[in-house]
């Protein structure tokens, strides 16, 4: 079935996407939604590779999977090489990556270690740099790299030092866009509302964070549906902005524009 968002937006084009867990992650509703819309698809996969690879079966046309574990050199060195068989020229690559352990989230942000902060950074910020590095070798006609985020503009209940790598996440971008503007490379983000991820439902308090926003966003606020996130990571992809860069795409049912506090988020 293809997608109203007109057909062939990403013909002829590759991708590389990162972050297909289940199916409903919105790596996978972005991978799903960039095939309808013509684009050749390679995920990567960290850890159980079968589990990926499971997952890759159910999008429209079965996906190639390759093993990528973003704080690896060795992996981010070979990674073009390793993509190239199935993709000889990326058009555009989706960051999907965010890792925190548990003493970085969940209210004891004073506390946590500086070990834990530290893979927290590296894991959810530092790997959009390590990311686009790796994929230069193949992106050798220009193209588009996006990046999932949350907004960190603000402090939210339980998001801690989560909140603070989403935060570093932001200004990578703005420094990818900047060194790789000259390559003819756009690096973008889409600031999302709250899904009800695998990932999101590891946050404490996210259940308190997601019914505030549905309550509370101007044009409504669906936790269940990536879909909207999809559909804007598939269009920055694409050569519809062909002269944005360094700019993060709200995607949030509007909430972001209304301002209210951390206590009237978390219910009180």
């Amino acid at each position: 079935m293809t997608s109203s968002l007109g057909s062939g937006l990403l013909a002829g084009k590759n991708l590389l996407i990162t972050g297909v867990i289940t199916e409903a992650s919105m790596a996978f509703h972005t991978a799903r939604l960039a095939q309808e819309q013509g684009a050749s698809v390679v995920l990567t996969g960290y850890g159980r590779l079968s589990l990926v690879e499971r997952i890759a079966k159910r999008l429209p046309q079965e996906a190639p999977v390759v093993e990528l574990d973003v704080t690896d050199k060795s992996q981010l060195d070979s990674l073009a090489d390793r993509v190239a068989p199935f993709a000889p020229r990326l058009d555009g690559v989706l960051h999907s990556i965010g890792f925190a352990p548990a003493s970085a989230l969940g209210g004891d942000f004073l506390d946590c270690p500086w070990e834990d902060v530290a893979t927290t950074v590296h894991t959810s910020a530092y790997s959009m740099k390590s990311l686009a590095v790796a994929s230069l070798p193949l992106m050798t006609s220009g193209g588009s790299i996006v990046g999932l985020d949350f907004d960190a503009r603000q402090a939210w209940p339980a998001y801690d030092w989560m909140g603070v790598a989403k935060a570093a996440l932001e200004s990578v971008t703005r420094y990818l866009a900047r060194d790789l503007g000259p390559k003819g490379i756009r690096v973008n983000l889409v600031s999302a509302g709250p899904i009800r991820t695998m990932a999101a439902k590891s946050i404490p308090g996210f259940a308190d964070l997601e019914n505030g926003w549905t309550s509370r966003a101007p044009l409504g606020w669906d936790t269940s549906d990536p879909t909207p996130v999809a559909r804007a990571a598939v269009a920055l992809l694409s050569d519809l902005f062909p002269a944005t860069s360094g700019s993060m795409v709200m995607v949030d049912g509007g909430f972001h524009a209304l301002g209210f506090g951390t206590k009237e988020v978390a219910g009180g």
